[in-house]
């Protein structure tokens, strides 16, 4: 079978050559073991990178015939340059990787021997988080948590490691929304799918183009794009806030009518202010995320454009 290797790549000039090196020895080693055709090959996505990657990218593919490239106009983000490589690879499988070197490459022959006993997505999964932070492994896994509570289907402790058949890839170019979350998608195609578990090392070189920013802002992508339990959660809220300013009512009308101690008019007109106010504009912030979301689905605009190829 035709193997495609899909790197996403944003400003990875001191990781890229490394990266270019391991990927293509990898495939030699798996082509000399009969596991992959000779045709197989490792595109990689430029999402509008501002240095030298595309440069790097456009060599390598000149030099070595197992490395292609795929330039998108401007930076579209993380998920939709993944997905410009997955819909545009001609494999008959495709494993997604990124390219800061942080993922076990010796799991891929791992995914193409789960593939070959029928799996037809094969997601790779982290063993643990030895390697983050406190901060980053208890915000990770608790939103991992959060996602099953709110009852979006994802794989704990999966990111965007994982192998895809061909019948899988084109039952994903179904798919048109643009608020994209691949790591919800996926899990709903529903073919045969296995795990395989490996260790993250260390970036090899270069910054992390996830920082907490954007990760929050995936985050957040996650649960809107797949759950409305948010939006239910403001009806349980309404009916919570009505019983504590119906108790609150009461509260002051008794101490207005059995004591002495009450300033005339200031319970009655501050407390509904304060409690109310607060939790309609919470509950307005909501709605109107899902309704921004509603609205770009509406436009239907296209999620890249390739602007050049290597």
């Amino acid at each position: 079978m035709m193997l495609s290797l899909v790197v996403p790549c944003y400003n990875e000039e001191a990781v890229l050559p490394e990266t270019i090196s391991r990927l293509t020895r990898l495939l030699e080693h798996l082509v000399e073991n009969n596991l992959v055709d000779a045709g197989s090959h490792v595109i990689f996505v430029d999402d509008g990178s501002r240095d030298r990657t595309w440069q790097i990218i456009q060599d390598a593919s000149a030099n070595s015939q197992a490395v292609q490239g795929i330039k998108l106009s401007r930076n579209q983000g993380h998920q939709n340059a993944l997905l410009a490589g997955l819909l545009d690879t001609k494999g008959d499988v495709a494993i997604s990787v990124d390219a800061d070197l942080q993922d076990d490459l010796d799991a891929i022959k791992k995914m193409i021997l789960a593939h070959r006993q029928g799996s037809d997505i094969v997601f790779g999964v982290r063993k643990s988080r030895d390697t983050d932070t406190f901060f980053k492994r208890f915000t990770a896994e608790g939103y991992y948590r959060l996602l099953e509570r709110f009852g979006v289907e994802v794989v704990f402790n999966h990111a965007d490691y994982r192998l895809m058949s061909r019948r899988a890839i084109e039952a994903l170019r179904e798919f048109n929304e643009v608020n994209l979350f691949l790591r919800g998608i996926i899990p709903q195609l529903g073919f045969p799918s296995s795990i395989i578990y490996y260790d993250r090392a260390e970036r090899f070189a270069g910054e992390s183009k996830y920082p907490l920013g954007k990760m929050l802002a995936l985050a957040w992508q996650g649960i809107t794009s797949f759950s409305t339990v948010p939006l239910r959660m403001i009806t349980a809220l309404g009916f919570l806030i009505s019983f504590v300013s119906f108790g609150i009512t009461l509260w002051a009308l008794f101490i207005r009518l059995f004591s002495d101690q009450a300033v005339p008019g200031w319970t009655s007109t501050v407390v509904p202010i304060y409690l109310l106010g607060g939790i309609q504009l919470l509950c307005i912030g909501i709605i109107g995320e899902y309704l921004a979301k509603t609205y770009m689905e509406t436009k239907r605009r296209p999620h890249f454009f390739i602007e050049d190829r290597a």
